[in-house]
C-alpha cells in the first residue's frame, strides 16, 4: 500500500525542479502534518536535477530550434467534462503526438532518460488513476498542466498544492498568465514534440485550464484548432469537488478545505472559467472550433470523434477509424465510480446552482 501511494504521489506531483519548489514555498505555508508529502515531492526532484542539467546540455540547442506545428488540436472545457476520455481517443491516432505520463512525470529529464522511464513506470505505476479509477499506464495521455507544474508554480496545480488558497491561485495562474508561464508552456510543448513527434503529423494538447488562455494560445499557435467539451455544470462540479479533495490528500501541502467550502470555491471557479472562454471565443477564427456535448461523446464516441476530424480538417480518418474503434471497445468495461458528496455539501451545491 505504501509503495502504491508513493507511486501515485510521484505521478501526480513529484519530481518538481528545485527552483520550482523554492518558488512554491513562497506561495503558502506547509502544514506540519504534510511535511512528509512536501519532502517526497521536493527530494524526488532534487535527485533528478543533475540529469536535468545534462538534458539541457544535450538537448538545449534542439529545444531552442524546434519548430512546432502551428495548428495543434487543443481539447478544452471544464474539468470532468469528458476531456480525458476524448484525449485518450484522439491520442490513439498513431499520427498524433501528445504529452503522456512518461513525459509529464519529469519533463526536465524525459528526453534524456526516455529508454529507462518507460520500463520503470510499467513496473511501479498503479493500474488505476488514484482520482477516479481510470486505467492508465506510461503511454496514456496526460494533461500538460501536470507536466508544466514540474517547471513552474504558475499553473492550476499551485491551487492543488495549496488548497487553502485555491481561489487566489486560480485567479493568478488560470485567469491570468505570467511571462514565465508563457515561456514554460512553449518549452514544454517543444519537449512534447521532441519526445513524441517523430513521424507524427499533428499535435494534441489537452488542458482544461487552457479554456481561459485562448489569447495566449492563439498568439503561440495562430492556426490552433479547439475542441470545447460541454457538460451540465452540476455534474462536472460535483465530480471535480471529489477529485480536488482526493488530490489534496495525495499531494496537498495543506489540509483540504471542508467539502462545503470546496463546493463554493469550485462553483465560483467554474463560472469564471466559462466566462473567460466566452469572452475570448470570438478570437478563434472560423473553422477552428468545434463544440461537443459530454453526452454525445459518452453515448456515440466513434461518431463524435469522426465529427471532430471532419470539422477541424484532421487528416487520415479512414486510416485511424479502426484504431479508435478498438480503443473505444477496450474501454467499454470501465464503469465510472459514483460521485457522492457529503449531504451538507450536496445541499449547498444544489442551492448555489438552483
Amino acid at each position: 500500500m505504501w509503495f502504491s501511494l508513493l507511486s501515485d504521489r510521484l505521478l501526480a506531483g513529484g519530481c518538481i525542479r528545485p527552483s520550482t519548489a523554492v518558488k512554491g514555498l513562497k506561495l503558502g505555508f506547509v502544514a506540519p502534518q504534510r511535511l512528509f508529502v512536501a519532502l517526497t515531492l521536493v527530494l524526488s526532484g532534487l535527485v533528478l536535477e543533475p540529469f536535468a542539467w545534462l538534458q539541457s546540455f544535450v538537448w538545449g540547442r534542439r529545444l531552442q530550434t524546434c519548430v512546432l506545428p502551428d495548428d495543434p488540436i487543443i481539447v478544452i472545457g471544464h474539468w470532468r467534462s469528458g476531456t480525458t476520455y476524448l484525449h485518450q481517443l484522439l491520442a490513439a491516432d498513431p499520427s498524433a503526438a501528445t504529452a503522456r505520463n512518461a513525459l509529464t512525470i519529469a519533463p526536465q529529464i524525459a528526453l534524456l532518460l526516455k529508454p529507462l522511464l518507460y520500463p520503470l513506470l510499467k513496473q511501479w505505476m498503479t493500474v488505476q488513476r488514484p482520482i477516479d479509477a481510470v486505467l492508465w499506464g506510461p503511454d496514456d495521455p496526460q494533461e500538460d498542466e501536470v507536466g508544466l507544474a514540474r517547471l513552474t508554480m504558475d499553473t492550476n496545480m499551485a491551487g492543488i498544492a495549496f488548497p487553502q488558497n485555491y481561489p487566489g491561485n486560480f485567479r493568478r495562474c488560470v485567469l491570468n498568465t505570467t511571462r514565465e508561464f508563457e515561456h514554460c508552456l512553449l518549452s514544454f510543448t517543444r519537449l512534447t514534440w521532441l519526445h513524441e513527434g517523430v513521424g507524427k503529423h499533428h499535435l494534441v494538447i489537452k488542458n482544461s485550464a487552457h479554456s481561459a488562455r485562448i489569447p495566449l494560445l492563439l498568439n503561440l499557435f495562430p492556426r490552433a484548432r479547439f475542441v470545447f467539451l460541454k457538460r451540465e455544470p452540476m455534474n462536472s462540479i460535483r465530480s471535480l469537488v471529489q477529485v480536488k479533495q482526493r488530490l489534496a490528500q495525495l499531494v496537498g501541502l495543506q489540509a483540504a478545505p471542508s467539502a462545503c467550502r470546496q463546493v463554493e470555491e469550485t462553483v465560483t471557479a467554474h463560472t469564471q472559467l466559462m466566462q473567460a472562454f466566452e469572452q475570448s471565443r470570438h478570437l478563434i477564427p472560423e473553422g477552428q472550433l468545434v463544440e461537443i456535448a459530454y453526452e454525445d461523446l459518452v453515448q456515440s464516441p466513434l461518431e463524435t470523434v469522426m465529427r471532430i476530424y471532419s470539422a477541424l480538417n484532421i487528416r487520415g480518418w479512414s486510416k485511424v477509424h479502426d484504431v479508435i474503434a478498438s480503443r473505444i471497445a477496450s474501454g467499454k468495461s470501465y464503469r465510472a465510480q459514483p460521485v457522492v458528496l457529503e449531504p451538507e455539501a450536496e445541499q449547498h451545491l444544489q442551492a448555489l446552482l438552483s
